[in-house]
């Protein structure tokens, strides 16, 4: 997991400091940094060093000095791929580094044959550029056009003033060269209609079972990649405690998987994720934070996710807390994110009764991930330097989840959010912790009431009414308002509280 900067094209007068860009993005990558001016491109990057620690330093370069490549995140299949490249054709063991071999080799092609979480830029002297970013989008990557320049780079706060407010997402699956435009060059993480299957069976067969089970092994197996140790962060939720059970069993005799948990004294996370550890036989880890402690890091949290959304706040503070206390013991971990859109975990699922408007909200669930869960995953583990990595969004796992019938992760007298994913893990838990019901994550560590009570207090009702219609869509409540002050003033570096409104202080 890295940070990078990349541009194509100069423009003088608008020209960004591109050290600087790269500077602000020193967090995602604390062990090391580099950059290359490659014709009339230049290619910038810091390193968190977890595959070829030695040798993965970046930029790469092709063995015949052609092609330069800087990289954020994982390719999974990078063994596989190896084999179709002649030996020459790489010098490291980096991930990374099979996109230069497959790019050189097959160009664009080459590069659609990549299998994991990953935003990368290529070029060359002869003015050769190419961008692109995983079909889900796990991994970020923003960019900006203005005369006859493009820039790219991991995080919003890496552009400055002038270029801000032409800044957009970079879209998942898509790359961007000067020639082509943007095209969608990775497999869409949506089945097509066509390959929906349709099922007449009201409870899924033994065979899906088994693939959803063996898809979710293969993926957390795929994730355990890495020359430095994994853990799990462990919140004894479902989807958690699958993925640290899956792992358990993938270590060799002697290796120890280090499980991690975070919330306030009693809360049920903490409770629940010491069981599955203990049944697990895992090195547990837990911190147990207080309500100042949620309070002090609130700011820096809305600084660092980069949104205002109240719901990720609530879940962003408690993970932000937990990866500052994991990355004391370990560079990569795994996370649960993505069960719930695929298998219907939330609470809002069981409201829709019918089966195509059930499906059609998990695929909007699923394609929205890389500016909600997934945007607060990467910033909250990478502002400590943390790789996380998400096997239910392993592609295969998404292509299977999404093209299930929809009637069969309906929640019924008889059967609980994700019924299926429970079944399909029979006899991996106890039936205790394999049937608990889902809380959110804020809701278990006990955030979400301590945050909602330490940013309403900061802002008044008459504070709320001048500030709302400043937001689109205007702001909902007092609390998001607080949230809004803060990301305004990160971002745009606006004193909010003296130009727009009066805001009470706590």
């Amino acid at each position: 997991m890295c940070g990078i900067v990349a541009v194509h094209g100069r423009a003088p007068a608008t020209d960004p400091d591109l050290e600087t860009m790269l500077d602000a993005l020193a967090h995602r990558g604390p062990d090391g940094a580099g950059a290359v001016a490659v014709g009339s491109s230049w290619l910038g990057h810091r390193r968190l060093a977890i595959v070829d620690v030695d040798g993965g330093d970046q930029p790469l370069s092709a063995t015949d000095g052609t092609l330069h490549l800087v990289g954020n995140g994982e390719v999974y299949n990078h063994d596989e791929l190896r084999r179709r490249l002649p030996a020459a054709a790489l010098s490291t063991r980096s991930d990374n580094e099979v996109a230069l071999g497959l790019y050189r080799a097959e160009g664009l092609a080459g590069l659609a044959r990549l299998e994991g979480m990953f935003a990368m830029a290529i070029a060359s002297e002869d003015g050769d550029f190419v961008a692109l970013r995983d079909p889900v989008g796990i991994k970020p990557l923003y960019w900006a056009q203005r005369e006859g320049a493009t820039l790219f780079a991991s995080e919003l706060k890496a552009f400055d003033a002038v270029w801000r407010p032409h800044v957009e997402e970079f879209p998942a699956g898509h790359a961007w060269t000067p020639e082509g435009g943007l095209t969608r060059l990775l497999p869409d993480p949506v089945p097509a209609a066509a390959e929906l299957r349709p099922l007449g069976e009201d409870t899924p067969p033994a065979v899906v079972l088994e693939a959803i089970r063996d898809t979710l092994v293969d993926a957390v197996e795929r994730r355990m990649m890495a020359d430095v140790p994994v853990g799990v962060f462990l919140s004894g939720g479902l989807d958690s405690s699958l993925v640290a059970a899956i792992a358990a069993r993938t270590l060799e005799p002697g290796q120890q998987l280090h499980t991690f948990a975070v919330g306030m004294a009693g809360s049920a996370d903490l409770v629940a994720a010491r069981q599955v550890a203990d049944l697990l036989g895992t090195t547990h880890h837990e911190d147990v934070y207080t309500a100042e402690e949620l309070a002090e890091a609130l700011p820096d949290v809305v600084r660092c996710i980069e949104s205002f959304d109240p719901m990720l706040v609530h879940s962003a503070v408690p993970n932000y807390l937990l990866a500052r206390f994991a990355a004391r013991h370990v560079k990569v971990v795994l996370t649960g994110e993505g069960a719930d859109e695929l298998f219907a975990g939330y609470d809002h699922h069981r409201e829709l009764t019918d089966p195509r408007e059930l499906h059609a909200e998990l695929v909007a669930g699923v394609e929205g991930l890389h500016n909600l869960n997934l945007q607060r995953a990467d910033r909250t583990s990478m502002a400590h330097g943390l790789e996380a990595r998400v096997p239910f969004l392993d592609l295969r796992m998404v292509h299977l989840g999404l093209s299930l019938p929809a009637r069969w992760k309906q929640v019924t007298p008889e059967r609980r959010e994700k019924w299926m994913l429970r079944q399909a893990f029979d006899g991996w838990l106890p039936a205790e912790l394999l049937w608990r019901r889902k809380e959110q994550f804020g809701d278990g560590t006990g955030a979400s009431a301590v945050l909602r009570e330490v940013a309403e207090a900061t802002v008044d009702e008459d504070g709320f009414r001048a500030v709302r219609g400043h937001a689109d869509p205007p702001l909902r409540t007092r609390e998001e308002a607080a949230y809004w002050r803060l990301f305004r003033e990160h971002l745009d570096g606006v004193d909010v509280e003296e130009t727009i409104g009066r805001f009470a202080v706590a």
